[in-house]
């Protein structure tokens, strides 16, 4: 369990409306690739679920910056607040891509890592709601770590199949940046799950 002296909730709060926001685009990202239409304005909403993160993360670097007793260190606050803002910003970047890029249909793989990274973000939520007390967390992080090597392995496969049969150079340049932008998501999902275990062994 968590010991420390008493503070003001305002960073689990944060952090818990943080950790739902980003859930809350991975579920819009998931939203678009199994209902692929609509796609420009729905990468619009995605957008503006990464706006309303980077505005709590700069809540929480200026909540850090005006307290001088916090619920655990200052670096692994400013640490999981830049983690958690790095998957958001993943996220927008995979749906925004679908856009830019004009991508008229996704690939299988594309629906099965979409559907890991939502996975890893439910992980990350519950994760950030136990934090207070620290019951389970660590528990989702093993589970976000195994989702991430299930997403490498796919990644790999998905991007050696692409040079294999891709017809159009430029498709092919396309994709490799999808794959590696939802490759990226979930080790960014992973590093979540790290800092985490790194709060909770630090401060049992």
């Amino acid at each position: 369990m968590l010991r420390f002296l008493p503070v003001e909730p305002k960073f689990f709060d944060l952090f818990e409306t943080q950790a739902a926001t980003v859930l809350e685009a991975a579920r819009a990202l998931q939203e678009l690739a199994h209902n692929y239409e609509r796609v420009a304005e729905k990468a619009q909403r995605i957008k503006e679920l990464e706006s309303r993160g980077d505005q709590i993360t700069h809540d929480l670097i200026s909540s850090l910056n005006r307290t001088f007793i916090t619920p655990f260190d200052r670096e692994d606050i400013h640490a999981l607040a830049s983690a958690l803002d790095d998957v958001l910003d993943n996220i927008e970047g995979v749906s925004s891509r679908f856009a830019l890029f004009r991508i008229e249909k996704i690939t299988p793989e594309t629906v099965h890592l979409i559907s890991i990274i939502e996975k890893a973000c439910v992980g990350i939520h519950e994760a950030v709601r136990h934090l207070r007390d620290s019951k389970r967390v660590l528990e989702y992080c093993v589970q976000i770590n195994q989702l991430e090597n299930e997403a490498d392995h796919i990644s790999r496969n998905s991007t050696a199949r692409l040079f294999e049969e891709a017809a159009d150079f430029r498709e092919l340049i396309k994709w490799k940046e999808l794959y590696g932008r939802l490759e990226a998501t979930t080790d960014d999902c992973e590093d979540v799950a790290n800092i985490l275990e790194g709060i909770v062994v630090k401060n049992n």
